[in-house]
């Protein structure tokens, strides 16, 4: 009898160390869900499909768990290779700024999938007017549905993005897709059945129609396989205000997302706008034109940038912890200047291998003439050294005073240097940029 009791304690002490390691193996390998900020419920059958299959999953739920923690929760301790690890780029900008350049800088990449301004679509749909509007709750109503949508389309849910599309997408095809052309991997194999040769691609940004023209419309679903054949993927744009609208996205430890944010003398932005936006900024012109300022002239166009950029360039470069490793800061007029080293700066942060590929697009597209840049608006052809300051003869002295008032403490922080007469503007010998380094902090 006592030898059965004694068994019979045994027996019940091996069950439970057998249980409580199973616990422990779970909750190492498959749960961490205290870490990534959900609350999900998850079954034993659940868990057991963990390192099984595939999952496509949502941005809710066990199946996302799933799908991600075996390769990205901080809970698991496994041998990291960065450079076999995705990474996913937002070029943070305002329009007018020299994003198209910085994104094309990642579009020529043969590794990397590019989305230029997808977030078009989302204003067009949620708040037409958002570009004008600074009402801080129509803000919030953009940005939440800008924020979902940059989180399924780095996960290469790209059918997320038929809900913006006007008309609707029918059976998963749409010609309705914003500058479509200005992403090579969307005007290639597999999403082209019509791949453009090596002479009509060099066109494509000179006219982008071109790729809509041979290819057709564009298959999401095609668009979507390609996205993930990819290893990295990068998407421009300009319908962000501030990094902090990305924190979410940013301490999300499944997407691995690194933020370029890109700015430019405001003075340069608002001379590039009153070219290119003619009915937009009409009244600036009568003020150039005249000499003197309209009554109605909504001078919060460029309140708004400097506010913005003063915001977000503050944050970054006070280095919270939550930024570590995943914010550089990146003058447009360095970029311009000094186009190859900034790129390989630009790459050594991002973690990325420098393709010859992008380093040739850089020395065919910095080399342009000043007159092709002028009449195409939208080409990234241009000679950029000269393009970086060509503002100065293109505002007014009283523009120029006005701008460079609102802006002051933004100009201090970035280095950019204000005038005082009409001689010392005009005087292009003397660069109005400060030589400065923004470092990432990691």
């Amino acid at each position: 009898m006592q030898c059965c009791w004694k068994s019979m304690v045994l027996l019940a002490l091996a069950s439970i160390a057998i249980q409580y390691t199973a616990i422990r193996t779970f909750s190492t390998k498959s749960l961490g869900l205290a870490l990534t900020g959900h609350a999900v419920n998850c079954s034993l059958k659940d868990l057991t499909r963990l390192g099984q299959e595939t999952l496509e999953g949502s941005d809710q739920g066990c199946d996302e768990i799933l799908s991600h923690t075996s390769s990205s929760s901080p809970s698991v301790s496994l041998p990291s290779d960065s450079a076999n690890k995705r990474t996913h780029i937002l070029i943070l900008a305002t329009t007018r700024s020299g994003s198209s350049f910085v994104g094309q800088l990642f579009n020529q990449h043969p590794e990397v999938f590019y989305l230029f301004e997808p977030l078009y679509h989302v204003q067009l749909a949620v708040l037409p007017r958002l570009a004008q509007s600074r009402n801080l709750a129509e803000r919030r109503v953009m940005l939440g549905a800008a924020r979902d949508l940059l989180r399924s389309l780095y996960h290469c849910h790209l059918n997320s993005l038929e809900s913006y599309i006007r008309p609707r997408p029918a059976n998963h095809s749409t010609d309705k897709l914003f500058r479509r052309g200005a992403s090579r991997s969307l005007c290639s194999p597999p999403v082209c059945e019509a791949p453009l040769g090596r002479e009509v691609q060099s066109l494509v940004l000179a006219d982008e129609g071109e790729c809509a023209r041979r290819c057709g419309p564009l298959n999401v679903s095609l668009a979507a396989d390609a996205c993930r054949a990819m290893r990295h993927a990068a998407i421009k744009t300009v319908r962000i205000p501030q990094i902090s609208d990305l924190r979410a996205l940013i301490e999300d430890p499944r997407l691995n997302l690194k933020v370029v944010q890109l700015v430019r003398d405001p003075r340069g932005i608002l001379a590039s706008r009153i070219e290119t936006f003619r009915d937009t900024y009409r009244l600036w012109r009568l003020w150039r034109a005249t000499g003197r300022r309209p009554h109605n002239l909504d001078l919060g166009q460029i309140n708004t940038v400097c506010e913005d950029f003063l915001r977000s360039v503050s944050t970054g470069l006070a280095r919270p912890a939550w930024l570590r490793g995943r914010y550089i800061l990146l003058r447009y007029e360095d970029l311009a200047r000094f186009p190859l080293q900034k790129t390989r700066e630009l790459y050594s942060f991002l973690g990325l291998v420098l393709h010859r590929s992008v380093e040739d697009w850089i020395i065919n597209n910095t080399r342009g003439s000043s007159d092709l840049s002028s009449r195409q608006k939208f080409t990234t052809v241009r000679d950029s050294a000269a393009n970086a300051e060509n503002w100065r003869v293109k505002l007014s002295f009283d523009m120029v005073v006005h701008t460079q008032t609102v802006c002051q403490p933004l100009f201090k922080l970035l280095g950019y240097k204000t005038v005082f007469h009409p001689r010392e503007l005009r005087n292009l010998s003397h660069s109005l940029v400060e030589d400065r380094t923004f470092h990432p902090f990691f």
